[in-house]
């Protein structure tokens, strides 16, 4: 076993003795995750065949249905979804330039897929750790086929746009000729900040992709909903990038079960995320940002070595089944590490002293 697959093993096992859990939620084993799906399913549910009928096509018509769109389409993942809407765009408006952040995900994290792949070419949209304005998208000096919203982005901190400011950067990239597509891998948890429902979202965009996992708890896959036509287009080049899976129904029940219980969670998640991270932000040398996150998620720093503070999670979690956050990595400044926090169902347990009582119990096994 390599290292890297030992620290995973060694992490999982650690989470699934916890009692406690601050960041995150307790790992399920393969058999917990086949008994969830396996209540989804109705008793006569037959399997999907090449992404038709099945739970793959319940779990299309109910992502359109929250999202108030034509259609959606099954993805098996979020980067395929993306580079698909992407390319359409390029295709209708005859531009192959699309408006990005440079801390979105297809820049950070998904290798120049667009780029290699779809041909596409990277406008930035502005360097500020947030989506772009109006003024700015108005400013661009180079038309884009497609301006590209990750809401909320993630790698700025899950911070959002309040919601005067996404409609204004719409009209602004409407009135460019661009069309607008939402990389909403995490759009569920975002209707709180933004104070308006799934579907008045979706309505400001031509093309919204979701994911099942990041915040439903799903196994994995995605979906791209828009109008009949980008469906269609979707489900052609889907074949073509290899994406039309024999069958995907254990991924569209666990996206389905998701949908069913935790979707309707994640508001309490996002007003308990403002209690914890006020709470984090009274340790020694702590810095939470955004200070009220915006969704069920936000970024902690303490003033200690990655490895120290991982190895510290690790240790409390194997001696007294306590987890308080993991996935720590060192920053540009020196002794200074970052991670980010995701408030879910067992954090709902924890009020603001018991939180700063099992961080207190995390920093005790810091080196001296």
């Amino acid at each position: 076993m390599s290292d890297e697959r030992a620290k995973l093993v060694r992490r999982f096992t650690a989470q699934r003795g916890c009692d406690t859990m601050l960041s995150g939620i307790r790992p399920a084993s393969v058999r917990e995750q086949l008994a969830v799906i396996g209540k989804t399913a109705a008793e006569d549910a037959v399997p999907d065949f090449y992404g038709e009928g099945g739970p793959v096509e319940e779990l299309e018509g109910r992502v359109a249905g929250l999202l108030g769109t034509e259609a959606a389409v099954f993805f098996p993942t979020g980067t395929m979804a993306q580079q698909i809407a992407l390319r359409y765009g390029a295709e209708l408006t005859g531009r192959d330039g699309v408006g990005l952040h440079p801390l979105s995900h297809p820049v950070l994290h998904e290798r120049d897929a667009h780029v290699l792949l779809a041909g596409l070419r990277t406008v930035r949209t502005t360097d500020a750790p947030r989506n772009p304005i109006a003024a700015e998208v108005a400013a661009l000096d180079e038309p884009i086929g497609t301006l590209m919203l990750e809401l909320p982005l993630r790698d700025a901190g899950f911070v959002l746009p309040e919601w005067d400011e996404l409609t204004a950067v719409v009209t602004a990239a409407r009135e460019r000729g661009a069309r607008v597509h939402l990389d909403g891998a995490r759009l569920w948890e975002s209707t709180v900040h933004l104070a308006h429902p799934l579907a008045a979202v979706a309505a400001l965009a031509d093309s919204t992709y979701v994911s099942f996992y990041k915040s439903l708890n799903g196994h994995s896959g995605a979906a791209l909903a828009g109008d009949a036509e980008l469906v269609r287009y979707a489900r052609a080049w889907r074949h073509r990038h290899g994406g039309n899976l024999f069958q995907q129904w254990p991924a569209a029940l666990a996206a389905l079960a998701g949908l069913t219980h935790e979707l309707p969670r994640l508001p309490r998640y996002v007003a308990h995320a403002k209690v914890v991270a006020a709470a984090l932000a009274t340790l020694p040398g702590a810095r939470v940002y955004p200070e009220r996150p915006h969704t069920h998620q936000f970024r902690l720093w303490l003033p200690h070595p990655a490895d120290a503070l991982n190895e510290a999670a690790l240790a409390l979690a194997e001696e007294e089944q306590a987890w308080f956050v993991g996935g720590w990595r060192d920053t540009e400044v020196p002794g200074v590490a970052l991670a980010e926090v995701t408030v879910a169902g067992p954090a709902l347990e924890l009020d603001a002293d018991q939180v700063v009582g099992l961080a207190d119990r995390f920093l005790r096994r810091l080196p001296r």
